[in-house]
Protein backbone atom coordinates (compact mmCIF):
# COMPACT_ATOMS: atom_id res chain seq x y z
CA UNK A 1 0.00 0.00 0.00
CA UNK A 2 2.81 2.66 0.85
CA UNK A 3 4.67 1.81 -2.79
CA UNK A 4 1.33 2.51 -4.52
CA UNK A 5 0.47 5.57 -2.28
CA UNK A 6 4.27 7.02 -2.94
CA UNK A 7 4.08 5.77 -7.05
CA UNK A 8 0.86 8.32 -7.14
CA UNK A 9 2.20 11.15 -4.71
CA UNK A 10 5.25 11.31 -7.33
CA UNK A 11 2.93 11.39 -10.36
CA UNK A 12 3.02 14.29 -12.12
CA UNK A 13 -0.10 17.00 -11.28
CA UNK A 14 -0.86 19.64 -13.89
CA UNK A 15 -2.83 22.53 -12.80
CA UNK A 16 -5.45 24.22 -15.19
CA UNK A 17 -7.29 26.90 -13.92
CA UNK A 18 -10.69 27.09 -14.64
CA UNK A 19 -13.54 29.31 -14.07
CA UNK A 20 -15.05 27.92 -11.27
CA UNK A 21 -12.34 25.50 -9.64
CA UNK A 22 -8.56 24.35 -10.20
CA UNK A 23 -8.46 20.98 -11.89
CA UNK A 24 -5.63 18.71 -11.72
CA UNK A 25 -4.78 16.09 -13.77
CA UNK A 26 -2.27 13.19 -13.88
CA UNK A 27 0.34 12.03 -16.12
CA UNK A 28 1.49 8.82 -17.99
CA UNK A 29 4.48 7.76 -19.73
CA UNK A 30 5.15 5.59 -22.62
CA UNK A 31 8.25 4.83 -24.21
CA UNK A 32 9.93 3.06 -26.52
CA UNK A 33 13.54 1.96 -27.29
CA UNK A 34 15.28 -0.30 -29.49
CA UNK A 35 18.02 -2.15 -27.20
CA UNK A 36 20.16 -3.21 -30.13
CA UNK A 37 21.26 -6.73 -29.63
CA UNK A 38 20.68 -7.63 -26.44
CA UNK A 39 22.01 -11.42 -26.43
CA UNK A 40 22.79 -13.54 -23.34
CA UNK A 41 25.54 -16.10 -23.89
CA UNK A 42 23.95 -19.31 -24.66
CA UNK A 43 22.96 -20.80 -28.16
CA UNK A 44 19.27 -21.01 -28.78
CA UNK A 45 18.53 -23.84 -30.90
CA UNK A 46 17.84 -22.70 -34.38
CA UNK A 47 18.28 -19.41 -34.08
CA UNK A 48 21.50 -17.47 -36.14
CA UNK A 49 22.78 -16.28 -32.85
CA UNK A 50 26.68 -17.28 -33.31
CA UNK A 51 27.89 -14.19 -33.26
CA UNK A 52 26.66 -13.32 -29.77
CA UNK A 53 28.53 -15.85 -28.46
CA UNK A 54 31.63 -16.36 -26.58
CA UNK A 55 33.51 -17.93 -29.53
CA UNK A 56 31.67 -15.63 -32.37
CA UNK A 57 32.39 -12.24 -33.99
CA UNK A 58 31.54 -9.69 -31.07
CA UNK A 59 33.53 -11.92 -28.40
CA UNK A 60 30.61 -12.07 -26.40
CA UNK A 61 31.19 -12.81 -22.81
CA UNK A 62 29.40 -12.59 -19.51
CA UNK A 63 31.17 -8.95 -18.42
CA UNK A 64 30.01 -7.45 -22.02
CA UNK A 65 26.54 -8.74 -21.17
CA UNK A 66 26.39 -7.33 -17.72
CA UNK A 67 27.32 -4.27 -18.98
CA UNK A 68 25.07 -4.28 -21.42
CA UNK A 69 22.01 -5.36 -18.99
CA UNK A 70 23.26 -2.46 -16.68
CA UNK A 71 23.60 0.52 -19.61
CA UNK A 72 19.67 -0.36 -21.05
CA UNK A 73 18.54 -0.71 -17.18
CA UNK A 74 19.76 3.16 -16.48
CA UNK A 75 18.34 3.99 -19.90
CA UNK A 76 14.87 2.49 -19.50
CA UNK A 77 14.92 3.75 -15.89
CA UNK A 78 15.29 7.24 -16.80
CA UNK A 79 12.90 7.51 -19.41
CA UNK A 80 9.96 9.55 -18.80
CA UNK A 81 11.27 10.81 -15.93
CA UNK A 82 11.56 14.40 -17.75
CA UNK A 83 8.16 14.96 -16.54
CA UNK A 84 7.65 11.90 -14.07
CA UNK A 85 10.27 11.70 -12.07
CA UNK A 86 10.97 9.00 -9.62
CA UNK A 87 8.09 7.47 -12.02
CA UNK A 88 9.19 6.75 -15.31
CA UNK A 89 6.37 5.04 -17.95
CA UNK A 90 4.09 3.14 -17.24
CA UNK A 91 4.81 1.18 -20.50
CA UNK A 92 7.85 0.76 -22.80
CA UNK A 93 8.12 -1.46 -25.84
CA UNK A 94 11.61 -2.72 -26.59
CA UNK A 95 12.92 -4.45 -29.50
CA UNK A 96 16.06 -6.54 -30.45
CA UNK A 97 15.97 -8.79 -26.85
CA UNK A 98 17.16 -11.96 -27.52
CA UNK A 99 14.45 -13.93 -25.19
CA UNK A 100 12.48 -14.50 -21.90
CA UNK A 101 15.56 -14.79 -20.06
CA UNK A 102 17.05 -11.57 -21.32
CA UNK A 103 14.02 -9.74 -20.25
CA UNK A 104 14.24 -11.70 -16.64
CA UNK A 105 17.79 -10.43 -16.17
CA UNK A 106 17.02 -6.99 -17.43
CA UNK A 107 14.13 -6.52 -15.32
CA UNK A 108 16.07 -7.53 -12.36
CA UNK A 109 18.71 -4.85 -12.44
CA UNK A 110 18.56 -2.70 -9.39
CA UNK A 111 16.82 0.48 -11.60
CA UNK A 112 14.13 -1.08 -12.91
CA UNK A 113 13.14 -3.70 -10.24
CA UNK A 114 13.08 -0.96 -7.94
CA UNK A 115 9.36 -0.08 -9.55
CA UNK A 116 8.91 -3.25 -9.73
CA UNK A 117 9.11 -3.33 -13.62
CA UNK A 118 7.75 -6.85 -15.05
CA UNK A 119 6.95 -7.80 -18.80
CA UNK A 120 5.40 -9.55 -22.00
CA UNK A 121 7.09 -11.35 -24.09
CA UNK A 122 6.08 -14.08 -26.77
CA UNK A 123 8.47 -16.36 -28.47
CA UNK A 124 8.81 -15.26 -31.58
CA UNK A 125 9.83 -16.95 -35.71
CA UNK A 126 12.67 -14.21 -36.23
CA UNK A 127 15.77 -16.45 -37.54
CA UNK A 128 18.23 -14.13 -35.82
CA UNK A 129 16.36 -14.67 -32.25
CA UNK A 130 15.51 -11.04 -32.03
CA UNK A 131 11.61 -10.51 -30.50
CA UNK A 132 9.53 -7.31 -29.84
CA UNK A 133 8.43 -6.82 -25.67
CA UNK A 134 6.73 -4.87 -23.45
CA UNK A 135 8.13 -3.87 -20.16
CA UNK A 136 5.28 -2.25 -17.52
CA UNK A 137 5.13 -1.21 -14.19
CA UNK A 138 1.52 -3.10 -12.53
CA UNK A 139 0.98 0.14 -10.21
CA UNK A 140 0.26 1.82 -13.51
CA UNK A 141 -0.47 -0.33 -16.00
CA UNK A 142 -2.86 -3.52 -15.77
CA UNK A 143 -2.13 -6.18 -18.09
CA UNK A 144 -5.69 -7.91 -19.85
CA UNK A 145 -4.41 -9.91 -22.71
CA UNK A 146 -1.31 -10.72 -24.88
CA UNK A 147 -1.15 -11.90 -28.36
CA UNK A 148 1.63 -11.91 -31.30
CA UNK A 149 0.41 -11.48 -34.24
CA UNK A 150 2.41 -12.98 -37.42
CA UNK A 151 4.12 -10.96 -40.16
CA UNK A 152 2.40 -12.84 -43.04
CA UNK A 153 4.47 -12.48 -46.64
CA UNK A 154 1.43 -12.48 -49.66
CA UNK A 155 4.08 -13.46 -52.56
CA UNK A 156 4.79 -16.64 -52.74
CA UNK A 157 8.34 -16.64 -53.60
CA UNK A 158 8.60 -15.14 -49.98
CA UNK A 159 6.60 -17.82 -48.25
CA UNK A 160 8.88 -20.41 -50.27
CA UNK A 161 12.25 -18.59 -49.01
CA UNK A 162 10.40 -18.98 -45.16
CA UNK A 163 12.03 -15.37 -43.84
CA UNK A 164 10.10 -15.55 -40.75
CA UNK A 165 10.46 -11.97 -39.10
CA UNK A 166 8.88 -10.21 -35.99
CA UNK A 167 5.10 -9.72 -35.67
CA UNK A 168 3.31 -7.49 -33.88
CA UNK A 169 2.86 -8.04 -30.01
CA UNK A 170 -0.44 -6.58 -28.93
CA UNK A 171 -0.99 -6.49 -25.59
CA UNK A 172 -4.17 -5.29 -24.31
CA UNK A 173 -4.90 -3.45 -20.99
CA UNK A 174 -5.47 -0.52 -18.71
CA UNK A 175 -4.18 2.62 -17.65
CA UNK A 176 -5.92 4.88 -14.92
CA UNK A 177 -8.67 2.67 -15.64
CA UNK A 178 -9.15 3.65 -19.35
CA UNK A 179 -8.37 0.41 -21.87
CA UNK A 180 -5.31 0.80 -24.43
CA UNK A 181 -4.01 -1.44 -26.48
CA UNK A 182 -0.04 -1.27 -27.23
CA UNK A 183 0.98 -3.08 -30.69
CA UNK A 184 4.67 -3.40 -30.43
CA UNK A 185 6.38 -3.92 -34.05
CA UNK A 186 10.02 -4.11 -35.37
CA UNK A 187 9.58 -3.65 -39.32
CA UNK A 188 11.79 -5.44 -41.39
CA UNK A 189 15.22 -3.53 -42.43
CA UNK A 190 16.22 -0.79 -45.19
CA UNK A 191 17.51 -3.85 -46.54
CA UNK A 192 14.18 -5.86 -47.52
CA UNK A 193 12.67 -2.64 -49.75
CA UNK A 194 9.81 -0.16 -48.94
CA UNK A 195 7.65 -3.17 -50.12
CA UNK A 196 8.39 -5.02 -46.90
CA UNK A 197 7.93 -2.32 -44.50
CA UNK A 198 4.54 -1.37 -46.58
CA UNK A 199 3.05 -5.17 -45.75
CA UNK A 200 3.98 -4.29 -42.28
CA UNK A 201 1.83 -1.25 -42.14
CA UNK A 202 -0.69 -2.91 -44.02
CA UNK A 203 -0.86 -5.93 -41.21
CA UNK A 204 -0.51 -3.67 -38.12
CA UNK A 205 -3.29 -1.54 -39.49
CA UNK A 206 -5.59 -4.29 -39.59
CA UNK A 207 -5.02 -5.52 -35.81
CA UNK A 208 -5.39 -1.86 -34.94
CA UNK A 209 -8.82 -1.58 -36.98
CA UNK A 210 -9.74 -4.85 -35.40
CA UNK A 211 -9.30 -3.97 -31.87
CA UNK A 212 -11.36 -0.85 -32.77
CA UNK A 213 -14.29 -2.36 -33.93
CA UNK A 214 -14.16 -4.75 -31.02
CA UNK A 215 -13.89 -2.15 -28.70
CA UNK A 216 -14.25 1.74 -29.98
CA UNK A 217 -13.36 2.92 -26.63
CA UNK A 218 -9.72 1.59 -26.36
CA UNK A 219 -6.71 3.68 -27.49
CA UNK A 220 -4.37 1.92 -29.54
CA UNK A 221 -0.66 2.82 -29.95
CA UNK A 222 1.20 1.45 -32.66
CA UNK A 223 5.49 1.68 -31.43
CA UNK A 224 8.05 0.41 -32.60
CA UNK A 225 11.53 0.31 -34.75
CA UNK A 226 9.61 0.85 -38.00
CA UNK A 227 12.82 1.33 -39.97
CA UNK A 228 11.03 4.15 -42.05
CA UNK A 229 10.57 8.04 -41.46
CA UNK A 230 7.20 9.19 -41.01
CA UNK A 231 7.44 10.48 -44.46
CA UNK A 232 7.56 7.78 -45.88
CA UNK A 233 4.90 5.39 -47.81
CA UNK A 234 4.60 2.62 -44.96
CA UNK A 235 3.45 5.50 -42.82
CA UNK A 236 1.20 8.17 -44.30
CA UNK A 237 -0.02 6.51 -46.92
CA UNK A 238 -0.60 2.74 -45.63
CA UNK A 239 -1.11 3.05 -42.05
CA UNK A 240 -2.33 6.96 -42.79
CA UNK A 241 -1.12 8.89 -40.28
CA UNK A 242 -1.64 12.00 -39.83
CA UNK A 243 1.00 15.16 -38.25
CA UNK A 244 -2.54 17.62 -37.71
CA UNK A 245 -3.87 16.34 -35.24
CA UNK A 246 -7.71 18.21 -36.42
CA UNK A 247 -6.70 16.54 -39.81
CA UNK A 248 -6.99 13.33 -38.13
CA UNK A 249 -10.14 11.28 -39.34
CA UNK A 250 -12.02 8.25 -37.70
CA UNK A 251 -9.85 5.42 -39.95
CA UNK A 252 -6.62 7.39 -39.54
CA UNK A 253 -3.46 7.45 -36.60
CA UNK A 254 -2.03 10.81 -35.38
CA UNK A 255 1.85 10.67 -35.90
CA UNK A 256 3.62 13.63 -33.54
CA UNK A 257 6.98 12.52 -34.98
CA UNK A 258 6.22 13.75 -38.51
CA UNK A 259 7.10 17.58 -37.61
CA UNK A 260 10.00 16.59 -34.93
CA UNK A 261 11.38 15.01 -37.88
CA UNK A 262 10.77 17.59 -40.58
CA UNK A 263 10.51 20.80 -38.44
CA UNK A 264 12.92 20.36 -35.50
CA UNK A 265 15.70 18.07 -37.94
CA UNK A 266 15.81 16.23 -35.08
CA UNK A 267 15.91 12.02 -34.97
CA UNK A 268 16.29 8.60 -33.30
CA UNK A 269 19.15 7.79 -35.10
CA UNK A 270 21.99 8.44 -38.27
CA UNK A 271 22.66 7.46 -41.71
CA UNK A 272 25.21 9.44 -42.92
CA UNK A 273 25.70 12.55 -40.57
CA UNK A 274 21.76 12.57 -41.30
CA UNK A 275 19.33 12.05 -38.91
CA UNK A 276 16.26 9.68 -39.29
CA UNK A 277 13.63 8.94 -37.08
CA UNK A 278 12.50 5.49 -37.02
CA UNK A 279 11.40 4.70 -33.34
CA UNK A 280 7.85 5.81 -33.52
CA UNK A 281 4.69 5.46 -31.33
CA UNK A 282 1.32 6.78 -33.09
CA UNK A 283 -2.44 7.36 -32.20
CA UNK A 284 -5.88 5.87 -32.34
CA UNK A 285 -8.30 9.13 -33.11
CA UNK A 286 -10.07 8.33 -29.76
CA UNK A 287 -6.89 9.27 -27.63
CA UNK A 288 -6.83 12.94 -29.10
CA UNK A 289 -8.37 16.14 -28.41
CA UNK A 290 -9.42 17.94 -31.64
CA UNK A 291 -10.43 21.19 -32.81
CA UNK A 292 -8.71 23.00 -29.28
CA UNK A 293 -10.51 20.86 -26.91
CA UNK A 294 -8.96 20.48 -23.88
CA UNK A 295 -10.98 17.49 -22.33
CA UNK A 296 -9.00 15.13 -20.35
CA UNK A 297 -11.82 13.58 -18.37
CA UNK A 298 -10.31 9.92 -20.18
CA UNK A 299 -6.90 9.30 -21.51
CA UNK A 300 -5.43 11.42 -23.98
CA UNK A 301 -2.58 12.63 -25.50
CA UNK A 302 -0.29 15.14 -23.85
CA UNK A 303 3.18 15.87 -25.69
CA UNK A 304 6.42 13.50 -27.01
CA UNK A 305 9.76 13.79 -27.20
CA UNK A 306 12.74 11.92 -28.11
CA UNK A 307 14.86 11.29 -25.30
CA UNK A 308 18.43 12.36 -25.29
CA UNK A 309 21.03 12.43 -23.03
CA UNK A 310 25.03 13.36 -23.09
CA UNK A 311 25.82 9.62 -22.31
CA UNK A 312 23.72 8.22 -25.01
CA UNK A 313 26.14 10.61 -28.42
CA UNK A 314 29.31 9.71 -29.60
CA UNK A 315 31.50 12.60 -28.51
CA UNK A 316 34.73 11.44 -30.61
CA UNK A 317 36.02 10.01 -33.60
CA UNK A 318 34.30 8.88 -36.78
CA UNK A 319 30.81 8.42 -35.13
CA UNK A 320 30.92 11.49 -33.19
CA UNK A 321 27.40 13.06 -32.17
CA UNK A 322 25.58 9.51 -33.35
CA UNK A 323 23.92 7.64 -30.78
CA UNK A 324 26.50 5.54 -28.38
CA UNK A 325 26.65 1.85 -29.90
CA UNK A 326 27.31 -0.97 -27.82
CA UNK A 327 30.16 -1.96 -30.63
CA UNK A 328 31.35 -0.12 -33.61
CA UNK A 329 33.76 -0.82 -36.22
CA UNK A 330 34.58 -3.90 -34.59
CA UNK A 331 35.19 -2.13 -31.50
CA UNK A 332 33.78 -2.57 -27.78
CA UNK A 333 32.36 1.06 -26.73
CA UNK A 334 30.59 0.01 -23.41
CA UNK A 335 27.39 2.12 -25.26
CA UNK A 336 24.05 1.80 -25.42
CA UNK A 337 22.26 1.84 -28.67
CA UNK A 338 22.35 2.93 -32.14
CA UNK A 339 19.08 4.20 -31.72
CA UNK A 340 17.93 7.28 -29.23
CA UNK A 341 14.45 6.11 -27.26
CA UNK A 342 11.04 7.85 -27.52
CA UNK A 343 8.31 8.53 -25.12
CA UNK A 344 4.71 10.43 -25.21
CA UNK A 345 2.95 11.51 -22.64
CA UNK A 346 -0.69 10.96 -21.87
CA UNK A 347 -2.77 13.00 -19.48
CA UNK A 348 -6.31 12.01 -17.27
CA UNK A 349 -8.15 14.08 -15.27
CA UNK A 350 -7.87 13.53 -11.44
CA UNK A 351 -11.67 12.96 -10.12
Amino acid sequence: MMKKQTILLALMLVACLSASAQKKFSAYGVGFYNLENLFDLIHDEGKNDYEFLPEGSYKWNEMKYTHKLHNMARVLSELGTDVLPGVGCAVIGVSEVENAHCLDDLVAQPELAARGYKYVHVEGPDQRGVDCAMLYNPALFEVEDVTLYPYVYELQEDIEKNRATRGFLTTKGRIAGDPVAVIVCHWPSRFSGSYYRELAAKQARAVKDKLLAEEPDRRVFIMGDLNDDPTSKSMVDVLSCKPDVDKVGPDDMFNPWYNILVKQGKGTLMYNGSWNLFDQIVVSPNALNKNGEKDFSQLKFWKNEVFRRDYLIQNEGKYKGSPKRTTAGGVWLDGYSDHLPVVMYLLKEQK
